[in-house]
């Protein structure tokens, strides 16, 4: 045999121009295609036949396409083409031969290889220098360990049943059938039949394997909660006083083979945690916060916060990382055995590598001692929380010499110096060196950082608010919520007040808001806010006080150019609605009062303004970028409109969101109502009461979409002539001719849809991409999202521009030309009437159970606790700073999806009583359900997020018209157009 063919290269031919990329560069390109087109490369040269058929790969993209049941082939190809690429039957059992080549060696592979079949079973760090403590006391718990460093306990399960029911065996016997949700990369819900997922773990050879880590063990599997219980020092948890569908994920059930792990992460919110194993061992490392683990990369976004990390996995990181820490840069590590419990603080990096076949159950807590980090951690902003969780690494230049001269404890390293520190130096864990808080008795950084609340709270950005900023989508809870948790906090908790204020000040800027406030009582002579009317009320985007019988509410949403045309906007209805003397007006809070207030040479200052015309303290400011007319409402609803097509499906950049952080605030005063929010009687509502709600809403509606709105004056706008042109995604124009005003108002609303379709696609695929936290916005706020699965399938995402017409004009049967003519005006939209914006009253004698109703109205500002009502009626809707003018249709979006939560009865009991015509389709969309949809589609807001979440059917439609009918089709059995 010729030598030159033995040891022949196959890479340089087989590979071709892509030869210049090393392997690992290659496989992550292969890891972003599609199954298919894998396979069809594996056909194109030996070298790529060898990399397009490595496990590692079939198992990231099987895990990229999968969701719901998994089962597990005996090898990810087979697995990903059976489970995800739904295979004709014939190619089901036919499995050709692997093909073996030689002339091709890769480290990179082998490295690979040699990860997925190592063992562990020596693997393990003796006794470690994590601290073993017994009979640990709650006081000794406090004073040494909590928020400071961590300890391994012991002693804590003994009594469990889940020491010995815990077991591979009995829980495999009662516990096979249940489906349990799995780790894996990608943001899609999977799970496996825990008797799949033994099978999967006795013959796999991953390199990461897949590892159960279900936060709804309990609710799957009720019974598996009875086995353990909380450990009497962990016991105060502030999240408790949440109801279950609103507190953040806090509680897991874990069970891996070994070589799998958690790699190097900080627990979500700085909150703390315990882990108990009761099966198997596990090996720890820990660095103290601001740390950064060597191999982990931490990137900080610098609009909302979010820190994104990039690590290896856990057993990539012991082998090919720790190996090359000097003792003295090692981490804080120990082996875990059954029945003993570790406690991992607040803000701590830890990673965690199963070293055989184990199970444990952990659980994340927020109590006095981590209370005001994880507020930290929810506070608008980015700089302080990366500092929170690299440290010195998140910090510019310019910030991080500033805080150098500044801190008194600050060495005189070089900036070059302090980088290199930060990755290998760690203190010695019993150092004696103290500074403030949570930095106690583990030392100083020898750089000076500090892991101290008073500390890390100077990188806040004060210009940053709550009620503006973006949200982080790695926050655990959304801004309601947050501030819904706080205010029970405060009512129920009232002797950790201090405590929760200063959490308070440092997440919502209530000390800011609440001067604001307490001036807006003191101008209008009403009591100021009392010690329990504090804290800013209610779910909506603007800080809202409960004062007395009055509800003092800031209009701050959307910066103050946004917040004015709110403002002016309700004003202006507010003035139509008396001057008809409209039978809805019974039905609305009344206005006591209404002004600006505004900071000026560091005081406040007032005046009452009635929305007309534009104040001087206005048109000096920079600010607004919209021109107002001077006469009339200034702010009022076509202004608005006129904004609300500038913005429509444009990103906000850093300068527009800063710019609306000014000093000048509008406010109302609104008369107080009693009762209670529809939210919190949902579940207690007899049928009657709720068809008594349908009809309620029909009726109001009726008024409201009859209330006449203010002329529209044509040669107003700025931006148009006597005629709009709009152009859609695909070319395609709709024209609006000026020759009356119905027409026109109908082209300032189909022009803002015109604008939201340009990138409809877009935003849906960048929203269903999410991870599974990131859905806090419209109409989620009382769904768990991982009950959503994959909200939306790809396969309509493609179809949207086939559905969605490009000539919004033809579809609504607004052309003037047309032989119909526009069909109807268009009418005052409240466009947010959801289960939060309604108030009802009891329908029968009621009793207090606190003892008197002064007592239950400290609660949240209105009657709230009643006993032995039998039935209740609704009585107000709220909250009219989303006023629009447009198609009626639109109403229906909330009401159907959120009040009726999509209950078709419900839907055809309030049609019956609004019975006024919609605008009447045309054409081959000649169907009302249609027109609801694409509003579904285009809506600037979660939509079909709960749509997708009421009607979990429709996760597998495959056409929009199939979901249009499921969701709509009732409209079109409504008689009330012509």
């Amino acid at each position: 045999m010729d030598d030159s063919s033995v040891h022949r290269d196959r890479r340089p031919e087989a590979l071709g121009d892509l030869g210049v990329l090393p392997d690992e560069t290659l496989c992550s390109i292969l890891e972003s295609l599609s199954p298919r087109d894998v396979a069809r490369l594996a056909c194109v040269s030996s070298v790529m036949y060898v990399l397009c058929n490595e496990e590692p790969l079939w198992m990231s993209l099987c895990l990229k396409g999968a969701s719901g049941l998994l089962q597990y082939q005996g090898c990810w190809k087979k697995t990903t083409l059976l489970h995800n690429e739904n295979l004709p039957d014939k190619y089901k059992e036919y499995q050709p031969r692997p093909l073996y080549f030689d002339g091709f060696n890769s480290l990179f592979l082998y490295r690979r290889l040699y990860r997925c079949h190592t063992t562990l079973e020596s693997f393990h760090a003796d006794d470690g220098n994590v601290e073993r403590r017994k009979d640990l006391s709650l006081k000794d718990f406090y004073d040494q360990y909590d928020a400071k460093k961590p300890v391994m306990l012991t002693g804590l399960a003994e009594t469990w049943p889940a020491r010995h029911k815990w077991t591979t065996d009995q829980l495999l016997q009662n516990y096979g059938d249940v489906a349990f949700k799995i780790s894996q990369r990608s943001s899609r819900k999977v799970s496996m039949k825990f008797k799949d997922y033994v099978s999967y773990m006795e013959v796999q050879h991953d390199e990461d394997p897949l590892y159960i880590f279900d936060e709804k063990f309990g609710e799957v599997a009720p019974s598996l909660l009875k086995d353990y219980s909380v450990p009497h020092l962990f016991q105060e948890d502030f999240f408790d006083i949440l109801d279950a569908e609103q507190r953040p994920s806090y509680r897991w059930l874990i069970i891996g083979p070994q070589r799998s792990g958690a790699s190097w992460h900080v627990d979500p919110a700085l909150t703390s945690a315990w882990n108990t194993l009761l099966s198997g061992r596990k090996r720890w490392a820990l660095y103290p916060p601001g740390k950064v683990p060597l191999g982990v990369t931490v990137h900080v976004n610098e609009e909302d916060g979010d820190v994104n990390i990039e690590t290896p996995s856990s057993l990539q990181w012991w082998l090919d990382y720790y190996p090359l820490l000097p003792d003295e840069d090692k981490p804080i590590e120990c082996t875990q055995l059954p029945g003993e419990t570790i406690y991992v603080p607040s803000g701590w990096w830890h990673c965690v590598l199963n070293l055989e076949t184990t199970i444990a159950v952990t659980q994340n807590y927020v109590n006095s001692n981590n209370f005001e980090f994880v507020c930290l951690d929810m506070a608008p902003g980015y700089r302080h929380k990366g500092v929170c969780r690299v440290g010195w690494l998140a910090l510019d230049e310019e910030t991080y010499e500033n805080v150098r001269q500044s801190t008194a404890c600050y060495s005189d390293l070089s900036r070059k110096e302090k980088r290199a520190k930060t990755i290998k130096d760690v203190d010695n864990l019993n150092s004696e060196s103290t500074v403030n808080g949570a930095s106690r008795n583990y030392g100083l950084w020898k750089d000076g950082f500090s892991y101290d609340i008073e500390f890390l709270s100077i990188f806040l950005d004060r210009d940053r608010d709550h009620y503006l900023s973006p949200w982080s989508v790695g926050n655990s809870i959304g801004q309601r919520e947050l501030r819904e948790w706080l205010s029970k906090l405060w009512i129920q908790k009232p002797q950790m007040r201090e405590l929760i204020w200063k959490g308070a000040c440092i997440a919502l800027n209530a000390d800011k808001w609440l001067e604001c406030a307490s001036k807006i009582c003191a101008i209008h002579n009403l009591p100021l806010p009392s010690d329990d009317e504090r804290l800013p009320v209610g779910s909506g985007s603007n800080p809202v006080y409960l004062v007395g019988n009055s509800v003092v509410k800031i209009f701050v949403e959307g910066g103050l150019e946004a917040s004015l045309y709110g403002f002016g906007t309700e004003l202006e209805f507010y003035s139509l609605l008396h001057e008809i003397n409209s039978p809805l007006k019974k039905h609305i809070p009344s206005i006591l009062a209404n002004g600006i207030i505004y900071v000026e040479d560091g005081s406040f200052n007032n005046f009452t303004w009635d929305g007309k015309g534009v104040p001087d303290v206005i048109s000096k400011s920079n600010l607004i970028k919209t021109k107002c007319d001077v006469h009339g409402f200034s702010f009022g609803v076509w202004g608005k409109k006129q904004l609300e097509y500038k913005n429509a499906g444009m990103e906000m950049d850093e300068s527009d969101s800063l710019a609306g952080h000014s000093s000048i605030w509008p406010y109302m005063i609104i008369k107080r109502c009693e009762g209670k929010m529809f939210a919190d009687l949902r579940d207690t509502l007899s049928w009657e009461d709720a068809t008594n709600l349908a009809s309620f809403l029909g009726e109001q509606l009726n008024h409201l979409h009859l209330l006449p709105h203010p002329p529209l004056n044509i040669s107003s706008l700025t931006d148009i002539e006597h005629e709009l042109s709009f152009t859609g995604t695909d070319g395609c124009g709709a024209t609006v001719n000026y020759k009356s005003n119905t027409a026109a108002e109908w082209g300032v609303f189909l022009r803002n849809l015109t604008m939201m379709r340009k990138n409809v696609s877009s935003r849906l695929t960048k929203w269903y991409n999410l991870p599974s936290f990131e859905h806090l916005n419209f109409l989620l706020k009382k769904y768990e999202f991982e009950d959503m699965g994959d909200p939306i399938p790809s396969s309509l995402i493609e179809k949207i521009d086939e559905y969605v017409p490009p000539d919004f004009a033809k579809l609504l049967n607004i052309i003037e030309n047309l032989p119909r003519g526009a069909c109807k005006p268009c009418s005052w939209i409240h466009s947010d009437i959801m289960d939060d914006n309604i108030y009802m009253e009891p329908s029968s004698a009621y009793s207090i159970s606190s003892g008197n109703a002064e007592d239950a109205a400290k609660v949240n500002g209105h009657l709230s606790s009643y006993d032995e009502v039998k039935s209740w009626h609704p009585s107000y809707i709220l909250d009219f700073s989303d006023l629009s003018i447009g198609d009626p249709l639109f109403d229906l979006i909330p009401i159907y999806l959120d009040v009726f939560r999509g209950d078709s009865d419900l839907l055809k009991r309030f049609l019956e009583s609004y019975k006024l015509p919609f605008a009447s389709p045309i054409s081959k969309y000649a169907r009302l359900s249609y027109v609801a949809m694409c509003y579904c589609i285009l809506h600037d807001e979660n939509v079909l997020g709960a749509i997708f979440t009421i009607w979990k059917e429709l996760r597998s439609a495959k056409s929009w018209e199939e979901v249009e009918l499921t969701v709509w089709g009732e409209l079109n059995n409504y008689n009330g157009f012509p």
